[in-house]
């Protein structure tokens, strides 16, 4: 089984550690929490100003471009030869959307704390309020094939493309029944659903079986959600369940609306 999700008591040493707590509802609060106290030599990774570019209008958490995510990962200081801990308050999307991007960005020895925050100062490490500075300067090997956009999407729902789409939003908004965010109500054609919030038990992140009656391992999955955000965890256990062909679709539904007509189910 590939290893994504790793527990606070078995991390190795030496280590970068990135702090990804966000609130989607307040996009300041994940900044505060790590001004606040972090784990000790942590750095913090941002979702919407190093994750995403808020300047495009394809959805509302974009593809960052790689000039973008390229000065992100020097900034933090980060390294392929040592293994990356990325933390959030422990079953919520954001550390599994740093994880996404981080293996974009060519990194394959990254992984998610399962029990976030609580579960690290709980393991021992310590908790300080400062905030280190170390820049790297080493090249990206992008892992291009980890990305898709609204024309690739466009194929597979058009029955063109043999992948299979996976929509990991709630089951009334895939139905179309109630949609709180979006101007639009429905799904991607072709789509099939699973919530993501079941792979969450315990406040944790499970690689949960129940997977396997949606998507088969021969399959070539697409993953999308609103936003791109909440699709990550979905792409992460997929990985984690040693799933080969998993893609993400960054823009989501909120950029597929732009142009592309959607389904609803009764």
């Amino acid at each position: 089984m590939t290893t994504v999700l790793v527990s606070a008591n078995a991390l190795q040493q030496p280590a970068h550690f990135l702090d990804a707590r966000f609130n989607l509802a307040d996009p300041q609060a994940g900044q505060q929490q790590f001004l606040t106290g972090h784990i000790n030599g942590a750095r913090h990774i941002d979702i919407e100003r190093d994750l995403s570019d808020m300047t495009s209008t394809a959805g509302r958490h974009p593809m960052p471009s790689k000039a973008q995510l390229e000065a992100v990962v020097h900034r933090l200081g980060l390294t392929y030869d040592q293994p990356i801990y990325i933390y959030d308050d422990g079953g919520q999307p954001f550390a599994a959307r740093a994880y996404f991007m981080l293996q974009y960005a060519g990194f394959t020895n990254v992984y998610i704390v399962k029990e976030g925050y609580k579960g690290l100062i709980a393991a021992g490490y310590g908790v300080t309020t400062a905030v280190e500075s170390t820049m790297t300067t080493m090249p990206i090997q992008w892992n291009d094939a980890l990305s898709v956009d609204r024309a690739h999407v466009k194929e597979v729902a058009r029955g063109k493309t043999s992948k299979v789409l996976v929509d990991a939003r709630s089951a009334v908004r895939y139905r179309g029944e109630h949609e709180p965010i979006d101007p639009v109500a429905g799904h991607i054609p072709t789509a099939r659903n699973y919530d993501w919030e079941q792979l969450v038990e315990d406040g944790q992140l499970t690689a949960n079986d129940t997977l396997t009656n949606i998507v088969s391992k021969d399959e070539h999955i697409i993953v999308y959600c609103g936003s791109g955000v909440t699709a990550s965890p979905l792409y992460a256990m997929l990985k984690q369940l040693d799933y080969p062909h998993v893609q993400v679709y960054t823009g989501s539904f909120s950029d597929w609306i732009n142009e592309e007509p959607v389904e609803q189910s009764e």
